[in-house]
């Protein structure tokens, strides 16, 4: 063997290890679009369902019809009915799919199948806390699509009803796309259904960040309130693997959806993810609700206690968030300490503590280790004197993070 090779392949080892320790033990992570996998999903993970291949649709071959191109998938395709189940009945759909190979893939998906190319879709645009995908020159570019802004401009870019519905009236879209990056109150989908309906148009739902509050029960309920389509992603608020899911009540939309998904947007999926991802639903249907619940009531505790601290957050009508997510006031930040989200992302991160540069925390993490409503004070104290006074937290942080050696509801 080349002896680079082998030297390499022991500096990888080492690299995971010092990964799987300094995450594992050494810091708090507050980053809204990360979770931790519990352990017997990780384990699915590694299991030998990692290097599978199956092609479960039906096709025609020398005249045949087989109902998959592989043998050897007697595992699984029970595997893939189990977690499809549970996907149903924790969202209180008919119709799942957990194929999608992550959330930026599900929208993919739903978008590729259900609107017409040269179709035209309204999107919550990224300068008001939108998913840059949607934006021109991403997936509408990559689809033919054409798209327009759904209104977002209230306290932490909330979407006004009213205003949402007449834009509907007035663009006549074929599909509304609600989701955000900056996603931090429910929407107002009474109005927002009945116009997009009224005009012909889809109402589909991007719940990648907030898909596991959603499926707790504790944020908003999409499909009894209208919605025709809702996907994500699995890792965000939904701590289980990366991946990608999508539930509607509408079979006749899934009809259309589900085979046109094979040789388009992917054709075969990741079977140790859908084991893993199965896994994770089974441990929401039994304890999603406390586990969202938690999650909530720690943002608003951590967005409250920061607010006390001197860091300047977003607020709305109803509190600093009603979501995962807290969000740093970027222009009152630097208006007031002279510092930018990313230079205090950093200033964090030597700390031990993780939060993204755009100045999105989240607590989904902190609460599936253990960290309670309660502790989220002394978390903004911590977050406060490290990002702001400048002061030397590590020590401290890494002690308490070692007292959690076990993930809560999994």
């Amino acid at each position: 063997m080349d002896p680079t090779v082998a030297e390499e392949e022991r500096r990888l080892a080492r690299l995971v290890r010092a990964h799987d320790r300094w995450r594992g033990r050494a810091v708090f992570n507050l980053l809204p679009s990360e979770n931790a996998v519990s352990p017997v999903a990780r384990k699915y993970l590694a299991s030998d369902l990692a290097g599978r291949y199956t092609l479960p649709i039906p096709t025609t071959f020398d005249g045949e019809t087989l109902e998959n191109s592989y043998t050897g998938t007697r595992y699984t395709d029970q595997i893939e009915a189990l977690a499809t189940a549970s996907a149903a009945r924790l969202f209180g759909a008919r119709c799942a799919t957990v194929r999608p190979l992550s959330g930026h893939v599900a929208a993919l998906s739903v978008l590729a199948t259900l609107v017409p190319r040269g179709g035209r879709i309204l999107a919550i645009p990224p300068g008001a806390g939108g998913y840059d995908g949607y934006a021109p020159g991403f997936v509408p570019s990559v689809l033919g699509l054409t798209v327009g802004e759904l209104p977002a401009g209230g306290p932490g870019h909330a979407v006004d009803g009213e205003i949402a519905a007449a834009a509907i009236r007035r663009e006549k879209p074929n599909a509304v796309v609600l989701g955000q990056s900056f996603f931090l109150f429910p929407y107002p989908l009474g109005p927002i259904v009945d116009a997009a309906h009224e005009v012909g148009a889809l109402v589909v739902y991007d719940a990648s960040h907030v898909l596991g509050l959603i499926a707790g029960g504790e944020f908003q309920d999409p499909l009894r309130e209208g919605v025709d389509v809702l996907f994500g992603s699995t890792h965000k608020s939904f701590p289980g693997p990366q991946g990608g899911l999508i539930v509607t009540d509408r079979e006749d939309l899934f009809r259309t959806l589900d085979p046109a998904l094979v040789w388009r947007v992917f054709d075969n999926a990741h079977w140790n993810r859908i084991a893993s991802l199965g896994q994770t639903l089974l441990e929401l249907e039994r304890c999603g609700r406390e586990y969202a619940r938690s999650v909530v009531q720690s943002a608003r505790e951590l967005g409250t206690a920061l607010a006390r601290e001197g860091l300047p957050i977003v607020t709305g009508p109803d509190g600093p968030t009603r979501s995962h997510q807290i969000h740093l006031d970027r222009p009152a930040l630097k208006a007031s300490h002279r510092l930018g989200t990313g230079a205090l992302a950093r200033k964090l991160e030597r700390q031990g503590l993780l939060i993204d540069l755009v100045g999105r925390i989240g607590t989904a993490e902190a609460t599936r280790l253990g960290v309670r409503p309660e502790e989220m004070a002394r978390l903004a104290s911590l977050l406060a004197a490290g990002g702001l006074r400048g002061e030397r937290v590590g020590p401290e942080v890494r002690a308490w993070r070692r007292t959690f050696r076990s993930l809560r509801f999994a």
